[in-house]
């Protein structure tokens, strides 16, 4: 068993320790709008579930030497995004807007992909996917990294709309094999669902 203590790895280890073992991990594709209007969209394998009393959501997205990414700015200013399933039909084209564009373009445009109007908020969301979340900002908090320099912005969202395709919804559920959600290993690397199993907890 190999006993590292973090403190002594520079960031870029402690990232492929984590991304190396925590796997494997859901995706969140989220459109943000900027003050312009211009419809930003980007993929985070930071992304998890929050609360289910109201429905939550968490996306952390990394910073680069201390400086705020669109998605995060976005949020912040305008309060609003819309998280979209990555799955086996839309994982390519979600792989192109990680490209590093300047705010004013859209990752949605150079891509091809659908935008759709929101029900309940201002940011459209994608037609390409099975799942979307429409979210209103709950908190935002700036987390590690150094002095004046945060490492990472954890946006929590509160769900206000759900949207769910009827191929894959029955009876108040969701089928896992026909969303076929995809998610994140390590590296350029990805994952489909693969066999499941069953074991019933304990009462």
């Amino acid at each position: 068993m190999q006993k590292i203590d973090p403190k002594q790895l520079s960031e870029r280890e402690n990232y492929k320790f984590l991304i190396g073992s925590i796997i494997p991990r859901p995706i969140a594709f989220v459109t943000s709008v900027t003050e312009e209007g211009v419809v930003n969209a980007a993929p985070f394998s930071f992304f998890n579930i929050v609360s289910s009393n109201p429905p939550m959501i968490s996306v952390s997205v990394q910073r680069k030497q201390g400086k705020m990414k669109d998605t995060a700015r976005n949020i912040l200013a305008n309060r609003q995004f819309v998280v979209h399933i990555v799955d086996t039909d839309n994982v390519e084209k979600v792989n192109e807007t990680a490209a590093s564009l300047p705010p004013e373009e859209s990752e949605v445009e150079m891509t091809g992909l659908t935008l759709v109007e929101s029900t309940k908020i201002g940011v459209p969301g994608v037609k390409e996917a099975k799942v979307r979340f429409e979210c209103e900002l709950e908190t935002a908090l700036e987390l590690g990294g150094e002095e004046n320099k945060p490492g990472c912005d954890l946006i929590i969202g509160k769900v206000v709309y759900y949207h769910i395709e009827e191929s894959i919804y029955e009876d108040g559920r969701i089928d896992p094999q026909e969303l076929a959600a995809i998610s994140r290993l390590a590296g350029n690397d990805y994952a489909k669902i693969g066999e499941q199993f069953t074991i019933k907890r304990p009462l």
